[in-house]
């Protein structure tokens, strides 16, 4: 079993999460931050080395985040990455147990996601009829972000084979997994007409074959997305995947189906929306029955 200091075995376990899972450089980011602070916490108790972290290191941890107001859902954050690196050191022998499996994990705050109703969006999406390049690529991007519940990072990597006369479009998630997502009538129109006569304009040395190109001729990255999102709709990419998830569960999907669309490991991800669809059919309740 091997004991070493904390930061060298954070390096390590990053470095894992990169080549072995392949998660997003934003993930990883996120993890390192929030073991630093671990980290800070640990040095300051005079902890220097793994062996020397205890239960009631993680529970001094949770509570510290309280004392200094972090939100419910940012503690839930950093203790489950704690817990994660923990777990792992366990499982790789540098130490006996897991010293934050007995510590209670602090519960995310069940907020719903806010969605778009579909009438509008709708609208939206309809209004975007300009035929220069730059509408031409909005609207197909809008389209398919709606259409699809892709997260940004997917739409971003998309390439100009992804939507040449397909029906399903294969998206390479979190973790390096792929799942097979279909593409309405309406995306597949607009990107068509986007791929025809939009993007021969915007295509510059750099472009590559990267679907999404901006106006200086390379490839947009998730920055521009969102930017484009919040011109075009005045909110944020997520919101497009809320509103995908929950009009497919009020239009009659099961949970599983949208578990899969959507690209969630864990079907309690995707639980979050039967909270979404439970207020539709209470609204939509008091709105038909005459008893209501």
């Amino acid at each position: 079993m091997r004991n070493g200091g904390i930061e060298a075995a954070i390096d390590d376990y990053l470095e894992r999460l990169d080549t072995e899972r392949g998660l997003s450089r934003h993930t990883i980011d996120a993890y390192r931050s929030d073991l630093r602070q671990f980290t800070t916490m640990c040095h300051r108790l005079g902890i220097e080395r793994l062996d020397g972290i205890e239960r009631r290191t993680v529970r001094r941890f949770l509570s510290q985040l309280t004392t200094l107001h972090y939100s419910r859902r940012s503690v839930a954050r950093k203790a489950s990455a704690v817990r994660a690196f923990l777990e792992d050191a366990a499982r790789r022998g540098e130490i006996p147990a897991n010293p934050a499996s007995g510590v209670p994990q602090p519960k995310r705050p069940g907020t719903l996601p806010k969605s778009i109703p579909a009438s509008t969006l709708e609208r939206f999406l309809d209004d975007l009829d300009g035929s220069d390049p730059v509408d031409l690529r909005d609207r197909a991007l809008l389209e398919v972000l709606y259409g699809t519940g892709m997260r940004v990072s997917e739409l971003a990597a998309m390439t100009v084979r992804d939507v040449v006369d397909v029906q399903f479009i294969t998206v390479h998630g979190k973790g390096s997994k792929e799942r097979a997502v279909p593409i309405g009538a309406h995306a597949r129109r607009a990107t068509a007409a986007y791929v025809r006569d939009g993007r021969p304009a915007l295509v510059g040395s750099s472009s590559g074959d990267a679907l999404w190109v901006g106006v200086r001729g390379g490839p947009l990255d998730s920055r521009g997305i969102r930017r484009i999102v919040r011109n075009r709709f005045g909110t944020f990419p997520h919101a497009l995947r809320h509103s995908y998830a929950t009009h497919l569960l009020e239009g009659g999907a099961d949970l599983r189906s949208v578990q899969d669309l959507l690209g969630h490991s864990e079907l309690a991800t995707t639980q979050i929306y039967t909270a979404v669809t439970r207020e539709h059919l209470r609204k939509t309740y008091e709105r038909s029955h005459p008893r209501a």
